[in-house]
């Protein structure tokens, strides 16, 4: 084993609302399985999105990689590590430039074969598409609700999103008695922003008082 080398497993998931219990489990089943063979495992956990790769722990990770500290990257699954296909082929090229090998437990991948870099390069294009799938799926159904007379997240028309019908009927009332927009927002806990809307809608009859 190389002196100061480590295994490195990353982990990442979308938002901090999803947790990592499922990758979490599977991973650690692996180390476990590993026994005594395996050299220092170093652990990386994101909660961002994956398409960029500037992400916090995953920047840590790359530099680790960058200075020939990893002796081999694991993860859950390929899309973990992102999903640009860019992204994913040039972090390829860069492990087996430094001489990382490279474990996903769901996917099981081999760089070190051609027949491995092919899958990875094919799931990598898989995982793009569909990310851009699932961006086109939701203009398509913003559009939709748009057209239906719903606000972006579903709302119906007439209804305001996080704003409720008291902070409406307090805004409209304090705007009546001359009250400027700074001192509503601030009494209402409103934004401006917000508080130009609800009188603009009020104004339109688009808001039910």
């Amino acid at each position: 084993m190389a002196k100061n080398k480590f295994t490195a497993i990353y982990v990442r998931v979308s938002s901090t609302s999803q947790d990592t219990r499922s990758q979490l489990s599977d991973l650690k089943r692996w180390v476990e399985l590993q026994g005594n063979e395996i050299e220092p495992v170093q652990w990386f956990t994101d909660k961002h999105t994956g398409t960029t790769m500037d992400r916090p722990q995953w920047n840590k990770l790359q530099n680790a990689i960058d200075n020939g500290l990893v002796l081999r990257l694991v993860v859950w699954r390929l899309d973990r590590l992102g999903r640009t296909a860019s992204g994913l082929t040039k972090l390829f090229e860069e492990l087996q430039t430094h001489k990382v090998s490279f474990e996903s437990i769901k996917d099981k991948i081999d760089l070190g074969t051609t027949a491995g870099r092919l899958i990875a390069n094919v799931l990598a294009s898989v995982a793009a598409y569909e990310t851009e799938v699932r961006a086109e799926r939701v203009k398509a159904g913003q559009t939709v609700a748009r057209a239906e007379g719903k606000t972006w997240g579903g709302s119906e028309k007439g209804r305001l999103h996080k704003i409720t019908i008291e902070q409406v009927r307090q805004i409209v009332k304090m705007k009546e008695a001359g009250d400027k927009v700074a001192h509503i927002s601030k009494t209402v806990r409103v934004d401006r922003p917000g508080v130009y809307r609800v009188l603009k809608r009020v104004a339109n009859g688009d808001i039910r008082i």
